[in-house]
């Protein structure tokens, strides 16, 4: 054997990449996505907020047909960052401000590559103890941060619509099938969670709002007495923990105490507005969170983690594993047997990567203080924002006070055409996006400012744009 030949054993005689990229071409490229990312977030305040390409062209630049041979992955990483990575929202920007922004932070960038670079996954203890672990104790910071009680436990998912699939079907299992309630500012991926859980529509009780667009304690007790005098079955009530058209907050702890009086399952979708509960002046807004049996965020909001992160979080100790738990004869050797856990038994996620790592990783990189800091920031920016317009006004009227880093308002003169079209014209700048809703039957404007790095130039410009004439 030639001495420049490895021997059959040398571990570095095996390729480094599965189809054969070359170990420093792959180091090149990889510094290339770092720096690449870095340069991105260097710039970010001067680029569009957001840009909507037609379909048309970006097939045209994107598409095209099957790739039969190599081509160069430098051009590929260029037109992927130039094309496809510009024509979308960017919800990390200071002057995104529509629906709820997803403010990211680097260090949790970087767990969330290095488990895409390991090909973690997180399903099985004797598949992956390690990212288990970590899923395990993110679930326990994060609970505790809450306020929640140290018996829950928890699961990691895409993001809020499958956390709540995820409570609800816990609700059932341990509940039996019945009546959900919900109010009409509920969020409306909920309703369809039930249908698509098995309920029918007569189980779905969507009650009215009160004026401050919150659920009643009054019509949920009246709504339950019904049901139980024509023999329907009371599951589950879905009480909110800030809303997305305006931050508002429903009594948990009176809802807790009917919950507790009828033995009712109580699930809170906190999807943006739970992390406020972090924060002592969020925790008094949220009181009664503690008493949930679910409560559902989601990371990738207001904890400051790239997509995709939700997280299902249930008091009764066992009642995930009860609900989702299967154990086939071919994971056998692979599930835990002395009280580990199995995260495939946690939800229908089966193969399912480690979503915990950049929670982990930016927990441990910046601390608890950091993301109470950053949280109580943006309840402040809205609370500056409702300040500015209440002394205008003669231009603006608040319509609903700032809540949970929301406040909506309206145009004096404007009606639900003219509100969106002002929107429009402020996204179409480039310079900053924001949404235009309805409450009810009220036309209203809408910012949610939970990113830090938001200024309040940034606001006070953005008012002022969307009072220009169109």
């Amino acid at each position: 054997m030639s001495s420049s030949t490895p021997p059959s054993n040398d571990p570095f005689a095996i390729p480094a990449d599965t189809l054969g990229m070359d170990s420093a071409t792959m180091r090149r490229l990889g510094h290339k996505v770092v720096d690449m990312v870095v340069d991105r977030l260097e710039r970010r305040n001067t680029e569009a907020v957001i840009t909507t390409g037609k379909a048309d062209d970006l097939t045209a630049r994107l598409g095209g047909p099957l790739p039969d041979a190599p081509s160069d992955p430098d051009a590929a990483l260029d037109l992927l960052a130039e094309v496809a990575l510009t024509n979308m929202q960017h919800g990390d920007h200071p002057r995104y401000f529509a629906r709820v922004p997803g403010p990211a932070a680097f260090a949790a960038t970087l767990g969330d590559w290095l488990g895409t670079g390991f090909n973690t996954i997180c399903a099985s203890w004797g598949g992956g103890s390690g990212p288990a672990v970590v899923e395990t104790t993110v679930c326990a910071w994060v609970a505790e941060m809450l306020g929640l009680p140290a018996r829950t436990e928890g699961v990691l998912l895409s993001g809020g619509s499958m956390a709540n699939f995820t409570g609800f079907c816990v609700a059932r299992f341990e509940i039996g099938a019945g009546v959900a309630y919900l109010t009409d500012q509920t969020h409306a991926s909920l309703p369809r969670n039930l249908l698509q859980m098995g309920l029918v529509p007569e189980q779905i009780r969507i009650l009215p709002s009160d004026d401050a667009l919150r659920m009643s304690a009054d019509t949920l007790a009246h709504a339950i007495a019904e049901d139980k005098a024509a023999g329907r079955r009371p599951m589950m009530v879905v009480a909110t923990a800030g809303s997305t058209n305006t931050g508002a907050t429903d009594p948990l702890e009176a809802i807790a105490d009917i919950c507790a009086a009828h033995d009712i399952w109580m699930h809170v979708d906190g999807a943006y507005g739970a992390p406020a509960a972090i924060t002592d002046r969020g925790r008094a807004t949220l009181a009664g969170l503690e008493r949930a049996d679910s409560v559902v965020l989601d990371p990738h909001k207001w904890f400051f983690q790239p997509y995709d992160l939700g997280l299902c979080l249930v008091t009764r100790p066992g009642a995930l594993e009860r609900c989702f738990s299967m154990n086939p004869e071919y994971l056998r050797d692979v599930q835990a047997t002395s009280g580990e856990v199995n995260y495939g038994n946690r939800s229908l996620e089966l193969s399912r990567r480690s979503r915990a790592l950049k929670l982990w990783m930016s927990l441990r990189t910046h601390g608890a203080q950091a993301f109470r800091d950053a949280v109580l920031r943006g309840i402040e920016l809205a609370e500056f924002t409702e300040d500015h317009l209440r002394h205008n006004p003669s231009r603006w009227e608040i319509i609903t006070p700032a809540q949970l880093g929301i406040v909506c308002f309206a145009h004096r003169g404007s009606d639900a055409a003219d509100h969106a079209a002002r929107a429009a014209r402020v996204s179409a700048s480039g310079f900053a996006t924001l949404s235009s809703t309805m409450l009810k039957d009220r036309s209203a404007l809408r910012l949610c400012t939970i990113n830090p790095l938001t200024t309040e130039d940034d606001i006070t410009r953005t008012l002022e744009m969307l009072a220009a004439p169109n």
